[in-house]
């Protein structure tokens, strides 16, 4: 029996030899259409090449797509479990032509391998093609000889597809197996077509026109081929099953969770298992491809599923967390040809436990308050609204999980009550906020979200991306429109941009719809709305409108650089100056990064050094930069950093790079750095680059500053310097490293030179009027000197005490401003008079006030040089006493 590994190699084999690249599998979040929630079929990922937006360099193509329907008009939660063929994940083999092949080839290579390589027999075999695609129909009677009725033709929309109400379409060709009389159910177009005997297993889409508003078509002139086969349903025909979940792949997983649970896998428990089984598969994947378990948009979601399973779960019995230790099950199935399992195994586990361990602690209570609400509900009653909301609200129950509850017990819930208290909620919610104290037209933005929900970030994988305009808001208020040169908020419903948080400075690019293009300036956020702050650039932008949203590349690298290097900063720091190191600010921005840190002094060159050689040293150990989401509790016990600024929540994501080399191998090495951010990193360290610090300063009081650069920044600096060093040595004439002692000796000569001129100076002030006269029995020289600063009187005073060996001197410096003075009394005479009487007499005359220092010297400052006659007649009155 071919397992459904061996039917995806066959199918994906098959057309590799018929000249189709082999495609991996597109990411499950869709970059290219803004209007899916999950990519749910094989032809997403070719959207723009199939409307010849996008080429490649090949023109057919071959893949196994992973699809997730779960939301949206796509959604098939509620049925998974219950029937044979509804899943929430599922694989969709398909094979197309760009322009290359159609009808002719498309029919040929759907039948050669269903009959030949797949061995079905073609008598089971009948298609529907399109009332009026006679061109189709007489291939089939060609290719496969099937007579008229088992060539059904279909005039509705099941068999003409259309990409929207304009743009690409044609008409479908469809392929059933018939399962035999025994089973109920007529074939397609008849009345009973619901029915489980006629299983269509293939459609193929002629794309072949082109739709215009007023319902007209034209041939296209790229005509291509769409073609989808569902890997569980023909593997369940090949393997002779009627039941998806009895093929090999389906039903390992489903004895996996009977095993954990010790419950028989077709026993009462059936049905839980087989939810737990499907959920296992989309969860698991849509963890992998970076969606993560929250309250809102695609995360909310995931939580959906991963909580029906987890209910379905503790009914089959299962006591503690069962979800995650199923991941080695599903790897062992789907982990050789979908690799992002493996490598995200270990977040897929920590996150599908971490929600299980917080769903399991509300779980009993929400059950009893279930029992107890429904208790006395005939048959085919209602829940009341109020009591589903409190289910919702208290205890984390969504709505489809209390549905999916009520009907296995043949209960329903009032919808509209339901919907009248979540009204009521959020109105309260609108009112708190409001009041908060935020900027004045914030009201507009929790508007927003209430209408549309939170914005959609892709940004952590991506930098490109398809959304759809929501709103435009100019000065607080919506507008329809924004024309060239108007500048504008754009408000997308999923976005690859970055808004300013957490230190990191906003993206910028740009947003190009068909009819216009703005440039992306910053972008910000606000109850959960990314504001893209843009500048129509060409034409207009306009609400509902399909955009291509391209952030700046080299400056998000640049960004991303300086984020990561940030942390390796942290660290190190706590490293080189202790534990007491902690962030109180940053700023990661594309041209340099700025990290603020408690610490109470300087700060030294020799640890600024070490810090520098320590990051660079994990920049070339090139580790990879690992993300996880985990509870901030178990995160921070493992040792993780919070970031000053950050706001928590339920889940936070931790950031780890860098490991210590000798701290042992695998899972064994010591990581170096873990961070709790919600910003954009590098893969691997040595993305950084290279690591520079400028420096360290006081930013407050016991807060220190670093800025420091890094990649290209970081280089630049670095050659700027070396060209300086060159430049000088080139001055010196010497060698780049003989530069420092050929400084210091300049700097020594100056030094040498500037007390010589001084000197010369002082001794050119004093020149010949430094003759002492005699004021009462006591040699006194008082001078004006000029040339002099207030500095110079010091040494002069000392001078001239060694010339006179006994006596007094009171100079005053005509500096060419305010007038300094300077008095000094030889050891032997402070018993007589003071320098400060001397001083401060003087300083008066002069205009000034005050004047101090000791007995035997004292300075001062006046305001007016032409009162020096006076100050020196105030000072000998003091000598003699007057």
């Amino acid at each position: 029996m071919a397992s459904l590994n061996d039917i995806r190699s066959t199918f994906l084999d098959y057309f590799g030899q018929n000249g189709h690249a082999i495609v991996e599998s597109s990411p499950l979040v869709p970059r290219n259409d803004p209007t899916l929630m999950f990519v749910n079929s094989g032809m997403v990922q070719f959207k723009n090449v199939f409307t010849g937006v996008e080429t490649r360099d090949y023109v057919r193509a071959t893949s196994s797509q992973k699809c997730v329907r779960a939301g949206g008009k796509h959604n098939d939660l509620d049925n998974v479990g219950y029937t044979a063929r509804h899943h929430t994940f599922f694989e969709m083999l398909g094979n197309f032509s760009f322009g290359d092949y159609f009808k002719e080839d498309a029919i040929p290579l759907a039948w050669e391998l269903l009959t030949k390589h797949f061995g079905i027999d073609p008598k089971r075999l009948l298609v529907t093609v399109y009332h009026t695609d006679n061109e189709a129909a007489a291939i089939w009677k060609k290719v496969a000889g099937l007579p008229d009725e088992r060539i059904i033709r279909i005039a509705t929309d099941d068999n003409f597809w259309r990409m929207g109400p304009t743009g690409p379409c044609g008409p479908c060709t469809e392929i059933f197996y018939d399962h035999g009389d025994h089973i109920p159910g007529g074939p397609p177009g008849s009345p009973d077509e619901d029915g489980d005997r006629f299983i269509e297993i293939w459609n193929i889409v002629f794309m072949q026109n082109e739709q215009f508003e007023d319902g007209t078509m034209r041939p296209l002139d790229q005509q291509s081929i769409d073609t989808g086969m569902g890997l569980e349903r023909i593997g369940a025909l090949l393997q002779g099953k009627h039941d998806n979940y009895d093929t090999d792949l389906m039903r390992s997983l489903i004895e996996a969770s009977a095993n954990a649970t010790s419950t028989d896998p077709d026993g009462a428990n059936n049905v839980h298992h087989r939810v737990i089984a499907d959920h296992l598969r989309s969860t698991s994947f849509l963890i992998a491809d970076g969606v993560m378990p929250s309250n809102e948009g695609r995360g909310y979601v995931l939580r959906r599923i991963m909580r029906r399973a987890m209910r379905h779960a503790h009914q089959a019995g299962a006591k503690d967390p069962l979800m995650h230790r199923l991941v080695p099950a599903l790897l062992g199935q789907m982990g050789q040809h979908y690799p992002e399992l493996g490598r995200a195994q270990s977040m897929i586990e920590e996150t599908l436990r971490g929600e299980e361990e917080r769903f399991r602690m509300t779980l009993d209570r929400g059950l009893r308050l279930l029992e107890d609400e429904t208790a006395t509900l005939p048959q085919g009653g209602i829940l009341g609204g109020s009591a589903a909301f409190k289910l919702y609200d208290t205890y984390g129950f969504p709505l489809d999980l209390t549905q999916d509850a009520l009907r296995e017990k043949g209960l329903a819930v009032d919808i509209e009550g339901f919907d009248a208290a979540m009204s009521e909620q959020k109105a309260r919610a609108r009112a708190a906020w409001s009041g908060s104290g935020e900027q004045a037209d914030a009201a507009i933005w929790f508007d927003l979200a209430e209408a549309h929900g939170p914005t959609e970030f892709l940004g952590y994988d991506t930098e490109k991306a398809e959304g759809q305009v929501l709103a435009l808001v100019s000065d607080g208020a919506e507008v329809d429109v924004a024309k060239a040169g108007d500048t504008i908020a754009v408000v997308v419903n999923q976005t690859p941009f970055y808004a300013e948080s957490g230190g990191q400075v906003g993206d910028t690019g740009t947003i190009i719809t068909e009819a216009g293009r703005a440039i992306v300036t910053d972008t910000r956020k606000s109850a959960g709305v990314f504001m893209h702050i843009a500048k129509v650039q060409d034409g207009e932008i306009a609400a509902g409108q399909a955009a291509a949203l391209c952030v700046d590349t080299d400056r998000r690298g640049a960004i991303r650089a300086n984020h990561s290097a940030t942390h390796l900063l942290h660290e190190a720091l706590r490293g080189a100056l202790g534990d007491h190191v902690a962030q109180r600010g940053s700023l990661n921005a594309a041209d340099r990064l700025r990290f603020d840190f408690s610490h109470g002094h300087a700060v030294t060159p020799d640890q600024l050094a070490q810090v520098e050689a320590e990051v660079n040293a994990y920049i070339r150990q090139n580790s990879p930069v690992s993300t996880r989401i985990m509870e901030p509790d178990a995160a921070r016990e493992l040792g993780a950093q919070a970031l000053f600024g950050e706001k928590y929540g339920d889940e936070v994501r931790v950031v780890s790079m860098g490991f210590d080399e000798g701290s042992g191998k695998g899972s064994d090495r010591k990581t170096y750095s873990i961070e709790l951010c919600g910003g954009t990193h590098v893969r691997n360290t040595g993305e950084i680059g290279a690591f520079v610090i400028l420096g360290d300063q006081a930013s407050s009081a016991g807060v220190r500053r670093i800025e420091a650069l890094t990649g290209q920044a970081a280089l630049d600096h670095l050659q700027a310097q070396d060209r300086r060093v060159m430049e000088l040595a080139s001055l010196f004439k010497a060698q780049p490293h003989e530069v420092p002692d050929r400084v210091k000796g300049l700097m020594d000569d100056r030094r040498k030179m500037q007390a010589e001129i001084a000197q010369l100076r002082r001794e050119l002030a004093i020149g010949a009027g430094s003759k002492p006269e005699e004021i009462n029995g006591l040699s006194a020289v008082l001078q004006v000197v000029s040339g002099v600063s207030g500095k110079d009187l010091g040494p002069m005073i000392d001078e001239q005490k060694a010339a006179i060996g006994s006596g007094v001197i009171v100079l005053i410096a005509d500096t060419g401003t305010k007038p300094a003075v300077a008095a000094g009394v030889t050891k032997d005479l402070t018993d007589r008079v003071s320098a400060v009487d001397l001083v401060k007499a003087a300083v008066e005359a002069l205009g000034g006030r005050g004047g101090g220092g000791r007995p035997e010297m004292a300075q001062g400052g006046g305001a007016d040089i032409g009162q020096a006659d006076a100050a020196f007649d105030a000072v000998k009155a003091v000598l003699t006493g007057a």
